[in-house]
């Protein structure tokens, strides 16, 4: 297993919408567990390979508690079919975004489509954490950043300040 470098906006690579998985082989296997990896490194909860420059339809998720095993969720080419009405406020963050944090509304439960690492196709419904980072991961593959759900000063504002931090790092004024 490989850990992978995340994309940070205001990488433009992070608004393309991933491309649909064909066929689950070996080579999409190593790409969920490099994923895995390069998400456990960041302690993260969850990733889209678009967020390490793989625009395919892959994401993984582990909502685990610290002190619980490991549960990895490996989604290929996720379909939402169901959205419930009820809404709730969440702060989230995200890997491509590193230390910015903003309160996102999302459905409280929500219930996918999607082929797991064997092939085949399943269905999950899923409630509380999971279902906002399904929803956060899905966004991703569609090329929709979680600072797409805010108001257009307050996006503006956090890809101005990941600009400048961007140029600061690479030493240019």
């Amino acid at each position: 297993m490989t850990v992978r470098k995340i994309l940070v906006a205001p990488d433009k690579r992070l608004k393309i919408r991933s491309n649909e998985i064909e066929l689950v082989n070996d080579e999409i296997r190593t790409l969920l567990d490099d994923m895995l990896d390069t998400m456990y490194s960041d302690d993260g909860i969850g990733l889209a390979a678009i967020q390490i420059g793989v625009p395919k339809r892959a994401i993984v998720i582990d909502i685990h508690e610290p002190e619980e095993t490991q549960r990895p969720l490996k989604i290929i080419n996720p379909e939402i079919l169901w959205l419930s009405n009820e809404r709730r406020i969440c702060e989230e963050g995200c890997l491509s975004f590193p230390n910015y944090f903003a309160e996102i509304e999302r459905a409280t439960e929500i219930t996918i489509s999607y082929i797991n690492e064997t092939g085949e196709t399943t269905e999950l419904d899923a409630n509380g954490t999971l279902a906002v980072c399904l929803q956060h991961e899905i966004d991703h593959l569609n090329g929709r950043l979680f600072v797409d759900h805010l108001t257009l000063v307050k996006r503006n504002i956090i890809m101005r300040k990941l600009a400048k931090a961007k140029r600061s790092s690479k030493g240019t004024p």
